[in-house]
């Protein structure tokens, strides 16, 4: 993991030279659109206060549970304790991002979703809030955050939810035995090369033209910018969008070589 400072020139770098977010001299017209009609959508829907709420709630929840690890691999780590605000403070989403994966979910008609880290559960809500035709699936390592989750998938009433808890290693699979494809995917899961190399090798299986996978934390250390570059060179992969938090991969057919964005958000 790099240190804030590290990471603090690395988004400076990445502000300083990424294009402007607005599609000036974007040539691709399906970036353009994307610029326009998703990553710029000021627009509010219905279902943002609640989800919003709810993430107040948790930021003020001092409920002490214990939170198993996974993130070292198939291995479970000692049970540690934390309060529960503090794995809010630490791991959800920003407010900015959660609602850019709403309208990535809801404007690309994403039907079958899967999410690799449902922490809490407000990314969770916002992609099964984004389209309630869709069917999402969420995993989570430690039980007893699956069970925060899992109260709080019941607060906005979504039907749409099916939470998976356990080691990745084990749901992962399983699930993709049982689905036919993937729409969309946002892996937040293990912050390491081969794990996260894993998973894309195991979601790109089951995935079409139409396809988007979302990589949480894609610079946050040496590993995953290694990670991402590897995905970046997959012979599937025909457009990535490097947003620094997060990184999008496409496989449409209908690009004439490979194209790597790189665009402030």
């Amino acid at each position: 993991m790099y240190t804030r400072f590290q990471l603090a020139k690395k988004y400076l770098h990445y502000y300083l030279t990424a294009s402007n977010g607005k599609g000036h001299g974007v040539h691709s017209p399906f970036v353009f659109d994307f610029i326009k009609n998703v990553l710029n959508d000021k627009k509010d829907d219905d279902s943002y206060d609640s989800i919003e709420k709810l993430r107040e709630e948790l930021l003020h929840d001092k409920r002490i549970i214990e939170v198993e690890d996974y993130g070292a691999g198939s291995a479970v780590m000692p049970l540690n304790k934390r309060v529960i605000k503090d794995i809010a403070d630490s791991s959800l989403k920003t407010k900015k991002f959660a609602q850019l994966l709403f309208r990535i979910a809801q404007y690309y008609k994403s039907q079958t979703i899967v999410e690799l880290g449902t922490s809490l559960g407000i990314t969770t809500l916002y992609l099964g809030a984004a389209n309630k035709t869709s069917e999402v699936f969420t995993l989570e390592g430690s039980k007893n955050v699956a069970a925060v989750a899992q109260s709080n998938f019941q607060k906005p009433g979504l039907q749409n939810i099916k939470l998976l808890q356990g080691n990745f290693d084990d749901t992962l699979p399983a699930l993709l035995s049982q689905i036919q494809k993937v729409d969309l995917a946002f892996v937040d899961g293990n912050h390491r090369k081969l794990p996260t190399l894993n998973y894309f090798d195991q979601l790109i299986n089951k995935s079409t033209e139409s396809t988007i996978l979302i990589f949480d934390d894609i610079h946050w250390s040496a590993e995953m910018e290694a990670a991402w570059k590897q995905i970046q060179q997959h012979p599937a992969v025909t457009l990535t969008i490097d947003l620094f938090f997060i990184g999008l991969v496409f496989f449409r057919k209908d690009f004439k070589a490979k194209q790597h964005f790189v665009i402030r958000f």
